[in-house]
């Protein structure tokens, strides 16, 4: 397994840890972790919870009207070092 894909399991195992089920996607150049946020997180669980997804290359919370929160976050694929680097519709 990739290093992206170590890292964004090592962020779905920790969150599933903290009560929070995860759920990864596999994305072309990024995978994807998101997890229901309830509201009763106490200030302590808040502050894991960003501790394990500050190991994302992003990270963010959306919150509706309607008091759901769905967090976030991206780990970042590697980028290849070497030959069709810009994919089949690259200009160069």
């Amino acid at each position: 397994m990739p290093a992206s894909g170590v890292r964004a399991a090592a962020i779905a195992a920790r969150l599933f840890g903290l009560g929070l089920p995860a759920r990864a996607e596999e994305h072309d150049r990024h995978t994807s972790i998101e997890a229901e946020v309830p509201e009763s997180l106490t200030a302590d669980l808040w502050r894991e919870v960003l501790e394990a997804v500050a190991e994302a290359d992003r990270f963010g919370l959306l919150a509706t009207s309607l008091n759901d929160r769905t967090l976030w976050a991206v780990v970042n694929k590697a980028v290849p070092t070497t030959g069709d680097v810009g994919g089949p519709s690259y200009q160069r």
